[in-house]
């Protein structure tokens, strides 16, 4: 048996990979593994199951990608999204090193492909990323700045702070006397 990847556009958290779970379960089909952004499945959809998964997919808002061009934007959001988001670690090397290496692919290329379909650059998605999760960080006020700006890997509180307030416009202080979550969901960013 042949180990087949489908991509799925908008799965960007742990809730997104048990509403997909539910529906495979629901489907009947058979994943070997469901991550954001993937499912791992031991063969190939045949055409009426695939329409249908595709289907109920778009009723809760994802959508099912064709391999290529859908695809590849689809994973390098999900890599972001991941490494920002979810992981405890900071990220030891730099984007472009990472998405390349993980892409297989060189970084001006998948660059200059995410801006032409996204309308955004890669640096732009993954600061607008940044900011999200230094959002939640404020919110649940459990870190400093400080700590915050390390964990997010910023050279300083004070950079962090000036990207923060060009993005939402206010600083980290004024965010957090707010005592409202008002981050957006991953999946509109």
């Amino acid at each position: 048996m042949n180990k087949v990847t489908i991509h799925i556009k908008n799965m960007v958290c742990h809730r997104c990979i048990l509403a997909v779970k539910e529906i495979l379960e629901d489907l009947q089909i058979e994943a070997q593994e469901v991550a954001l952004g993937q499912v791992t499945l031991s063969d190939e959809l045949g055409t009426e199951i695939r329409n249908k998964l595709a289907g109920q997919l778009k009723k809760i808002g994802f959508e099912l990608l064709e391999e290529g061009r859908s695809s590849l934007i689809s994973r390098i959001k999900t890599l972001i999204v991941e490494q920002i988001h979810y992981n405890k670690e900071p990220l030891k090397e730099n984007f472009s090193t990472f998405l390349s290496d993980k892409l297989n692919h060189d970084y001006s290329y998948l660059s200059r492909f995410f801006s032409s379909v996204e309308g955004v650059t890669i640096e732009k998605f993954i600061a607008l990323q940044k900011i999200e999760k230094v959002k939640e960080l404020l919110f649940y006020d459990e870190l400093t700045l400080s700590e915050i700006a390390f964990l997010m890997n910023y050279s300083s509180t004070a950079y962090l702070s000036t990207q923060f307030k060009k993005e939402t416009g206010m600083t980290p202080t004024q965010f957090k006397s707010m005592h409202q979550p008002g981050h957006r969901d991953l999946d509109s960013i």
